[in-house]
This record gives structure tokens, sequence and C-alpha cells, in this order.
């Protein structure tokens, strides 16, 4: 794989953050310049412009600035200046936050041969380890656009400095740019936040800042989500345990999540012991199978758990549910003999792929190698990065590695999924442990008597159930498929003379254990049938005198103009094989109701 710093796209972004920063310049000389890196989609600067701020209405100017800097086909000049003579010249130019970045090269040993590099296009000079372009000529005609302004503190840390942070969009020419802002405005509209408040499905509250309210509407998804997780888990021999909220903090240190995550970590303290909320369920499992001797024929033990964790996040990060401070987590522990390891990794991936293919779900793979902090030994790590490895080619998946990013206890694959506006989530992972059975003297008794370690594999197919129900909101743009709807039937009578017919009916399906109602509001018929599609109902089921005398229903689906009428004994047969059958059909052109 090529260095990500050599990539054409990169070079490009990383150049336009320095032309905007030298149109910036022009408009604010004294403005102090902070980090200015290419990211996803495009760049920013941060600017700190002290008491005389730019705004929104600059971005104009700041673009046509850009354009003529682009025009000029300035060269990217790079230069080395020793340290001595670079602080200085920082110095010179009042770059405070340059120097404090400066400063940290040095003392980390990451400045490079006593001397710093820097760029300069068109008088414009920037510390910068680059690379960029040629010259400013080469970036395309019409391939980027200023987005937008928001602030930022200095480094993310709240008691610093706060500064303006300046967005723009780059792409290698105008037909992706043009793309990306289009699907931008449609993710806009699939927004989970948006929906949430419009469909009544979760709330977020100042009294609890991070700590969403699921709403009845957004428990019926979940609870359908979970109804299937248990039955995917029962059919595979999962056990389901349910650990504390709060273990001593002892615990923790043992753990090792201590040393990895503590300032992650919530603490209290009862009976003059200190106790910690736990940020995820590993330590309690531990202690689960802990309890009693187990046996090479207990195992593979495959242990689940939808624990309810908490996570200490910064304010600025947090982000509806896909960034809260607490989430279930659908956890997993196997724990397993080492000739076991293979047969359980591929029967995680099996799992997911089931699972992740029902929910019309795609999704690319990541390996995740050692961290800087981690615990083990070489040889464990080798052991189980050669293990996921090897699973990874057996079942033929293709998969990216990411050095260094694995868990502090072991490598992991990491699942992205793909949602249906072409955006990855993290989600699923199965991550390899040698090192915690070592560290809480797990064992069980081999086929010769003796004590032996277990080897545990940590996995989660779902995630944090929060951040996976925000996923499917935009997923499905709000327009859930029958089995996971909030309401999956309502039913709309044309006047009082069918309402009989109508609750009849109603209580028919409720009967079956479907969520349906009936709008028995005075609103006209067109305004009760565009209320329905308003909320993203899929199945609206009309009722009129001749349906109600021949007991039949007029069946309309969501976002689709055609209609049938059946008999109601066949439209319910029909529901009933949509939800057993899981069918996504908000995606799929289904035929109903006489086919699914």
């Amino acid at each position: 794989m090529s260095d990500v710093h050599d990539d054409y796209l990169y070079r490009l972004r990383h150049s336009l953050a320095h032309i905007m920063a030298q149109a910036v310049l022009e408009i604010r000389p004294h403005a102090k310049l902070a980090f200015g890196p290419p990211v996803d989609f495009g760049f920013y600067y941060d600017f700190d412009f002290g008491d005389t701020p730019l705004g929104e209405k600059d971005l104009e100017d700041i673009e046509n600035r850009m354009r003529r800097i682009i025009k000029a086909k300035q060269p990217f000049a790079r230069t080395e200046m020793p340290l001595d003579e670079a602080k200085k010249f920082l110095e010179e130019g009042g770059q405070r936050y340059k120097i404090e970045y400066a400063e940290e090269l040095v003392e980390t040993g990451k400045a490079g041969e006593g001397s710093l590099s820097f760029y300069e296009n068109g008088g414009f000079i920037d510390m910068c380890e680059g690379p960029h372009l040629e010259h400013t000529g080469e970036v395309p005609k019409a391939c980027f656009k200023l987005d937008r302004m928001s602030g930022s503190y200095w480094r993310g840390d709240e008691k610093r400095p706060m500064l303006t942070r300046i967005y723009g969009l780059a792409f290698e020419n105008k037909a992706q740019l043009k793309d990306y802002i289009e699907r931008r405005k449609l993710a806009m509209e699939r927004d989970h936040r948006k929906l949430g408040e419009e469909l009544d499905l979760f709330s977020m509250h100042p009294e609890g800042p991070g700590f969403p309210f699921i709403h009845p509407n957004g428990m019926a998804v979940i609870n359908e989500l979970l109804r299937f997780w248990h039955e995917e888990h029962d059919r595979e021999g999962y056990v389901e345990v349910r650990t504390p909220q709060m273990l001593d903090v002892k615990l923790w240190h043992q753990s090792g999540h201590w040393d990895n995550y503590q300032e992650n970590m919530y603490f209290t303290e009862i009976d003059e012991r200190e106790f910690a909320i736990k940020p995820m369920n590993c330590p309690g499992g531990m202690l689960i199978f802990r309890t009693g001797l187990k046996s090479y024929r207990d195992l593979p033990l495959r242990m689940a758990e939808l624990g309810l964790v908490h996570r200490h996040e910064k304010s600025g990060v947090l982000h509806g549910l896909t960034r809260v401070r607490m989430f279930t987590q659908d956890d997993a522990h196997i724990f397993m003999t080492p000739d076991q390891i293979q047969q359980e990794i591929d029967g995680v991936i099996d799992l997911i792929d089931r699972m992740y293919s029902a929910l019309r779900i795609d999704y690319t793979l990541e390996l995740s190698t050692r961290p800087d902090k981690s615990i083990g030994t070489d040889q464990q790590w080798e052991l189980a990065t050669s293990a996921l490895e090897t699973a990874l080619r057996r079942k033929g998946k293709d998969y990216q590695v990411n050095e260094g990013d694995g868990a502090f206890y072991g490598p992991k694959i990491d699942f992205h999924m793909q949602d249906a506006l072409g955006r990855s989530w993290q989600c699923a992972t199965i991550q390899l442990d040698f090192a915690m059975p070592d560290k809480f003297d797990l064992a069980y008794t081999g086929p010769d008597g003796e004590r032996h370690r277990p080897v545990l594999i940590h996995r989660v197919v779902l995630g944090s159930i929060e951040r996976f129900f925000g996923f499917l909101i935009e997923h499905y743009g709000g327009a859930f498929p029958t089995w996971l709807a909030p309401t999956q039937v309502r039913i709309v009578p044309v006047n009082d003379e069918v309402m009989d017919y109508a609750q009849d009916l109603r209580d028919s399906l409720r009967d079956e254990f479907f969520r349906v109602e009936i709008d028995e509001s005075s609103e006209s018929f067109g305004k009760k049938i565009r209320n329905a599609v308003t909320r993203k109902i899929p199945n609206i089921w009309i009722i009129g005198g001749k349906e109600a005398e021949n007991r039949e229903v007029t069946w309309r689906r969501y976002c689709r103009k055609d209609q049938a009428t059946v008999p109601c004994e066949q439209a319910i047969e029909t529901l009933e094989r949509l939800r057993a059958a899981r069918t996504p059909d908000n995606f799929d052109d289904v035929d109903l109701p006489l086919e699914v």
C-alpha cells in the first residue's frame, strides 16, 4: 500500500489549506495560524483572529482571493530551518500556536535532525511537513468550495483558546465536488437527529448531556432489533449474562483498563471504597468464567451480554446517538481452547454476515494491529494477529491493514458498514486476546487433567445499540421496513360508519402482535394519507364502505403510487410473511399484497 501522504488528493487538499491561509492573511494580516490539515472530503485551517473576527459573509471574498492565487501558479518551495532560526522566525511573526507545536516537536524528538521544514508560496510561509502540489496552478478548476466556519478549541482542549475553523471541500474535479454536495444534502435530510425528532424516536436534553432518551417509537425499533439479535445468538449457542454497573476500581487495575482508559471512566464511592461505573463489560465476564473450574468439555463458552456502559466523552464530540456517554454494548466473550480459535472466528464472521445481510448492510474489513500502549507478550500478539489474518484469508475476505490501531489487549478485525449514502460506520469488531486470561488467572481442566489457559475472543455484532439505531435511521431514511417499523400498519377509515370494522381489524392485528393504529382524527381523507406518509408508515390500509362490506382492505405502501384491494385474511397473512422474512421492503420493489 502506498503512503497516504503521497496520494494526489492528499496533496491537493493540503495545498488548498495553505492557499486558504494565504488568502485569509491578506484580509487579516495579524491573524495567528494554528493547524491546517487535509481531511476527509476537504481541508480546514484554524485561526485566532483576536478582536477582528471573520464571519460566514467573508467566505466568498476568501474564495475569490484563493482563485487569484491559484491563477498565479505560485510554486510550493520547501526549506529547512535550524531549530533556533525557525523559532526566531515564528516569534517575529507572533505565531504563538506554531511556536508551541515546534517546541513539542523538538521535545518529542519528531523535529528531525535539528531542523524544521517550511513551505513557501507567493510570500506565504508556513511550518509544514508537506507534501504539496508543484505549484498552485495545478489545482483543478472548480474542484473546491469553502463550506463553513465553526469554533474549535486549540488542541481540542476546552481550557485552551477558542479558535475559528474554516472548512473547505475539495475533490479531484467539479463533478466529484457536485456529487458530494448533493449526497451531503440528502444526508442532512436523513440526519438521525432531525428524523429522531420528526418521527418521535428519541430526544436529548440539557439535563443529561450525552445521555439519550429513547421514546416509545424508538423502543419499538430497538426491541425488534434485539429480538432478532436474541434469535441469532440462540441459534449459535450463546448464553446470556448480566454483570453489575459498578465494580471496585481494583478490578479495572487488574484488567488493564485503568492504565489505558481511566480518563474515560466515571467514579463513585460506596462504604469508603472507590468504585468505577463500567465503560465496558469485559472484567465482569472474566469473573463469571472464573466462578467454578471449567472443563475442556465446557468450551467453547460463548457468553453474550447486552450491557449498559458509560464513557466520559468531551462535550464537543457528542453527536446525537452516534457519540454518547451512555449506551448498550452488544458484547460477547468467547472462551475456548487454542485449537478452537479458527472455528470460533469463522463463526463470528458468519453471524455478522447473516445479520448484516438481513438488514441490507454492506461492509468493508480492516485488520488493526498492536498499538503503542498494549499488554501481553510479543509472542501472544504474533499468534493473535496471525489467527485473525488466517481467518480472513480462509473466508476469502478482502481487508485493509490498520497498523497500530488494535485494542490494548489484542489485535482486531473491524467491520465498517456502508450506509445507503455510501458513508462508512464502524460497529462490529472481533478482538483476539491472549493477555486478559493471564491477568485474571483463568483456567480450564484439559483432557490430561491439568490446568490450561483459555483463549478469549471479545466481539460485538451491532456494537453500541444506540449508535446502530442512529445508523439504521439514516440508512433507511426513517422509512423502516415493516418488521422494524414503530407502527407497522395504519388503518385509515374513510368515514365513521366503517369504524367498527376498522377496530375489529385492529384487534385482529394486535392479536397477532402487530403494531397497528387507527387514524381517528377529524382530518380530511387526503390529509390522513399525507400524515401517514409523513410518519413514514410502511403499510396504509384504507377502509371504506365497500371494504367493510366485503371484509377487505385497500393496501397502499409507503412511497408507492399503486395500491390493491384484497381480503383482510390474505392481507394479514402477507403481512405475517413480511415480518417473518424480515424483508427490507423499503429497498425492494416488492409486489404486494400478493407476493413478498
